[in-house]
């Protein structure tokens, strides 16, 4: 990453989710806190924006659909 405030974002994002346990690490779990396994992957090459906003679209996906049912019910 050529931008330290990116990294700081992209980081942040990954960390949140392997610390609520929404995501498996890509690499093996070495006693590390969910802050150094998301700097880890990152370097690695594992973790990129493109992959965090998948991940974003795929998790809003069913609450959407939730919404969509409840809607078309209600007319």
């Amino acid at each position: 990453m050529d931008n330290r405030f990116e990294l700081v974002m992209l980081s942040t994002k990954r960390a949140r989710q392997l610390a609520t346990g929404g995501k498996e690490p890509k690499l093996a779990w070495e006693n590390d806190k969910p802050t150094v396994m998301a700097l880890r992957e990152i370097a690695a090459g594992l973790m990129d924006y493109a992959v965090i906003a998948e991940a974003e679209i795929v998790e809003d996906e069913p609450l959407f659909a939730a919404f969509e049912d409840e809607s078309n019910e209600a007319v």
